[in-house]
C-alpha cells in the first residue's frame, strides 16, 4: 500500500515534497489531473465528478488513504464524497483542517466548543470555487468565534504557475492583495488557500507586509499526516511502490515539476 496524494495540477507537489521530507521512507503515489485543470473555475458538480474519478484511480493503484492536496476539491467535493461515495475501507482527507487547527492553536481531534482566538482578522486567498464554497469559514466556525474572514478569489494565478509564467503570477498576486486590502486594510494573518500558492509565498509576503503571518499548507498537512499514520498504522504499508501520475502530457508535466521542485521528477500517464 502507498499513500495517495491528489491535486488538479502541480500545486499538490508542495505537499508531496513536504511529506517526503517528513517521512522519507513513505511510498507516495501522486496524481495530477492536468487534463481537467484548473478546478478553481469549474462548478461544484464538475469538481465532484473529476475528483471522484481521480481518487478512484489512486484506490485502483492500491492506496487506502488519499490526501486531497487541492483546496478546491477539499472545499467542493470532500464532504459529499465522504457522505455518499467513499468505500467503507478507504479514507480521504482534505487540507483545510490542519491549517485551521494551526490558525486556532488547536490540537488534532479537539472537538470542544468554539472559543475566542488571538487572530481576529484573516485574509483568505483561494480559487474562485473555494471562495464560493465558504468551506473554510464553515470549518473555522466549528473551532473559533469572532474571526472576521475576508476572502479574495485569485483568478489566473494557478494558470500562470502551471504555465511557468512567474512574472505574470507575481503581478496577479500583487493585484489580488491590493483588492483584498480595499476590503480589509489590516489583516493579522493570511491563508494561502491553494496548494499552488506556496510557490508564490515571497510575493504574497512582500505585498502583504512583514507584520502579516502567512499560513500555507504543505508542512502543516505533512505533520498532520504523520500524526494520523502514527494513530492509524494500518493505513501505511510497503506493498506498492511510489510513483508520479498525470492525466495530461507526462513529458510536459515532468518538465514543469522538475522546474517547481528543482530536482528531476518523472511522471507517467495515469
Amino acid at each position: 500500500m502507498a499513500i495517495g496524494i491528489f491535486d488538479s495540477g502541480l500545486g499538490g507537489m508542495t505537499v508531496f515534497d513536504a511529506v517526503q521530507q517528513h517521512m522519507p521512507d513513505l511510498d507516495i503515489i501522486y496524481l495530477g489531473d492536468h487534463k481537467h485543470a484548473p478546478y478553481g473555475v469549474r462548478d461544484a458538480d464538475d469538481i465532484y465528478r473529476c475528483t471522484t474519478q481521480a481518487v478512484q484511480i489512486l484506490f485502483d493503484q492500491g492506496c487506502d488513504l488519499v490526501i486531497l492536496a487541492c483546496n478546491t476539491a477539499s472545499a467542493a467535493a470532500l464532504r459529499r464524497m465522504q457522505e455518499h461515495w467513499l468505500p467503507t475501507d478507504k479514507r480521504v482527507l482534505g487540507v483545510f483542517v490542519p491549517m485551521i487547527e494551526a490558525l486556532t492553536e488547536r490540537q488534532w481531534g479537539d472537538n470542544s466548543p468554539p472559543t475566542q482566538v488571538a487572530v481576529q482578522h484573516v485574509a483568505l486567498f483561494a480559487t474562485p470555487a473555494t471562495v464560493s464554497s465558504r468551506a473554510f469559514q464553515r470549518e473555522l466556525a466549528f473551532r473559533a468565534i469572532g474571526v472576521d474572514v475576508e476572502a479574495q478569489a485569485c483568478g489566473g494565478v494557478v494558470d500562470a504557475i502551471e504555465d511557468g509564467d512567474f512574472i505574470l503570477a507575481d503581478a496577479l498576486v500583487q493585484s489580488h492583495v491590493d483588492a483584498l486590502h480595499r476590503k480589509m486594510p489590516h489583516p493579522q494573518a493570511a491563508i494561502l488557500g491553494c496548494t499552488h500558492y506556496p510557490l508564490m509565498h515571497d510575493a504574497f509576503q512582500k505585498a502583504l507586509g512583514p507584520r502579516v503571518k502567512i499560513f500555507s499548507q504543505a508542512n502543516l498537512v505533512a505533520e498532520s499526516l504523520q500524526d494520523y499514520l502514527q494513530r492509524h498504522p494500518d493505513k501505511r504499508g510497503t506493498q506498492v511502490k511510489g510513483k508520479l501520475l498525470t492525466t495530461g502530457d507526462p513529458v510536459k508535466v515532468s518538465q514543469r515539476a522538475t522546474q517547481f521542485l528543482k530536482r528531476p521528477l518523472t511522471f507517467e500517464s495515469a
